[in-house]
């Protein structure tokens, strides 16, 4: 495989992982229902795992990064994606109103192919713009405009959407310099910072002594996974363009649905379906369009 195959694939591992936790965070959350802490405990145990996986990975010394400009980026990514962002994104989680918060956050993979091509280069034929065009109308079969309303809520959403965005950005450009794995843990350490300081100012912090053994159980399961997303995410996109990585990572969707049938034993309705399916073949599309043309001009995709 080459190395735009080798993202796709990760790319792919990722969405597997995105999947599963949504449907799992769906129960954690429901054991620990302050997200905030949630966030920071689970944030906390998946920045302890990679850092442990960076360690043991490493075939020589660990390979800080060097240069003020890779620590300034680094330190960029995680003090917005890894913790403003998800402040931003669970305050107005509190707030919106369910579908529109879901709808929100599930157009990342457009700002991300609309950044890419200004910012790193990236081109969009109209293959891939046709398929981004399915994307997005599969968002709005899952989750149709009648019930997306808009507030305070809906902005930070919109708020946290963007800078995640803009991280991608970020992170691109750093991974030609940064190991994956090092990346990752400096998005979650450097957050982590951010996170523990708004549950201080909050008076939060008493609250993880009052946590039982069962909901650290599911700190521990949802940090887990969270390591391997975000090892595997920035795996992908140190391999393959930003806007294919955002839109093979859509595929966490059906997965979610697929599990969440199971547990419940329904099927979902004809248009959420429609728009599984649409998903499916939309994204599979674009990394299929991705992966040829790496092979036919590697060099062409800058990527």
């Amino acid at each position: 495989m080459n190395r735009t195959t080798r993202g796709v694939a990760l790319a792919l591992a990722t969405a597997l992982i995105s999947g599963v936790a949504i449907f799992v965070n769906s129960y954690a959350v429901k054991e620990i229902a302050d997200a905030a802490l949630f966030t920071t405990l689970k944030n906390s145990v998946a920045a302890l795992a990679l850092l442990g996986v960076t360690v043991l990975a490493a075939r020589r010394p660990l390979p800080l990064p060097a240069g003020a400009r890779t620590w300034m980026g680094m330190t960029l990514v995680g003090v917005f994606g890894g913790g403003v962002a998800f402040l931003l994104f669970f305050s107005g989680l509190a707030m919106a109103s369910a579908p529109s918060a879901a709808f929100i956050h599930k157009t990342l993979f457009v700002w991300v192919a609309l950044l890419a091509v200004p910012f790193l280069g990236e081109r969009l034929g109209l293959v891939q713009v046709g398929a981004l065009g399915a994307l997005l109308a599969s968002q709005l079969l899952i989750t149709p405009p009648t019930g997306v309303t808009w507030g305070a809520g809906e902005t930070l959403i919109v708020a946290a959407t963007l800078i995640w965005a803009v991280e991608v950005m970020f992170a691109k450009r750093l991974l030609t310099r940064v190991d994956p794995l090092v990346l990752g843990v400096g998005r979650l350490g450097i957050g982590l910072v951010v996170l523990v300081g708004y549950l201080g100012l909050s008076g939060k912090v008493g609250a993880l002594v009052a946590l039982d053994a069962s909901q650290w159980t599911w700190v521990l399961v949802t940090g887990a996974l969270l390591a391997g997303y975000v090892g595997t995410w920035f795996a992908a996109l140190q391999r393959a363009p930003a806007s294919v990585v955002a839109s093979v990572l859509v595929l966490g969707a059906p997965i979610t649905a697929v599990l969440a049938a199971l547990a419940n034993g329904t099927i979902p309705a004809a248009l959420p379906l429609a728009g599984y399916t649409l998903i499916v073949l939309a994204a599979g599309g674009l990394a299929l369009v991705a992966v040829r043309r790496s092979r036919a001009a590697p060099v062409a995709l800058g990527g």
